[in-house]
């Protein structure tokens, strides 16, 4: 029952330090625990009233409960690790008797000291292996916290680039470009810096999927609420008259159809054409002019091809 105890509180470490992997190093993968509170924090914030959502609350406060359940486990492991062998594998000082310091909250104590990197010393470990296992749970918490401040680094530039391009595409919407405007040697190169942005933002949705879960209030910066006029000018653009410019138009749409791809995918799961993923995507952010799209229709058996 000892080693079984001190098994499943490795086993809960080992989960976390897995989750922590996917969620923040590998560039394709998300976190099932971050994805699960991510989720649960973005469709709490849905049922509440547009001015609350508007907040943005759910991003940062999803990051928040996310790392706090990472520190909470990862603590909550280790101590299933240490309470089986208290308190004949630790010493302890000399104002404390062995036998009171002895229960799970007081291993709990110990690996929240340790976790932390305070090194009380008023509760040690003594056994060999526990003496070994201690400065591990030392470098486990520190690399939570080289962990989380990555997350933060990588998450908010990722916004700010997402709100760039959003408020590009009102830049050119208010600007009311013309077909006549598009076709011409400024007009491909404004599509062309449409598409290259665009790919941009849709690594960033595969490298930092929690991105996703931030609310942009200001319609202006709301790349939900913007993308659908970089998807009209693409569509204009494809009947201009010079070459280049119906290149540039074809290289904005591959790169909508590929942002629409992950955003369905990864979020939205509707299997509609780039155009409705769009608009299911402006919806799930506050956008109640939008229709969210419905799943492609069957027939004799056969999904119609959403793309």
């Amino acid at each position: 029952m000892t080693w079984l105890v001190t098994l499943l509180g490795a086993a809960l470490v080992m989960a976390i330090l897995r989750d922590v992997f996917h969620t923040i190093w590998h560039p394709t993968r998300h976190g099932g625990l971050s994805r699960l509170v991510m989720t649960g924090m973005w469709r709490l914030s849905s049922r509440l009233s547009t001015r609350r959502r508007a907040a943005g609350l759910a991003g940062p406060l999803g990051m928040v409960c996310v790392v706090a359940a990472w520190a909470v486990t990862v603590a909550a492991g280790w101590a299933l690790i240490y309470w089986p062998h208290m308190p004949q594998s630790f010493t302890y000082s000399s104002n404390l008797v062995p036998a009171e310091h002895a229960g799970l909250v007081d291993a709990l104590y110990v690996s929240l000291v340790t976790l932390a990197t305070l090194g009380l010393g008023d509760i040690a470990p003594a056994a060999g292996w526990l003496r070994v296992a201690g400065p591990l749970e030392a470098l486990v918490g520190f690399a939570l916290l080289s962990a989380t401040v990555s997350w933060i680094l990588g998450i908010y530039p990722a916004l700010a680039r997402r709100r760039t391009l959003a408020l590009r595409l009102s830049h050119v919407r208010r600007g009311e470009v013309t077909l006549q405007e598009l076709d011409s040697e400024g007009g491909a190169a404004l599509l062309d810096s449409l598409a290259a942005n665009v790919s941009v933002i849709t690594v960033d949705f595969l490298q930092y999927a929690e991105s996703y879960y931030f609310y942009d209030g200001d319609d202006n910066t709301s790349l939900p609420r913007q993308i659908g006029h970089a998807a009209g000018l693409a569509e204009r653009a494809v009947n201009a008259g010079r070459p280049d410019v119906r290149l540039s138009a074809t290289m904005l749409r591959r790169a909508l159809d590929d942002l629409a791809a992950i955003l369905d995918e990864r979020f939205l799961r509707t299997g509609a054409a780039t155009a409705g993923v769009f608009a299911s995507y402006a919806c799930d952010h506050g956008d109640r002019t939008a229709s969210p799209a419905r799943p492609p229709e069957e027939t004799d058996g056969h999904i119609r091809p959403g793309r």
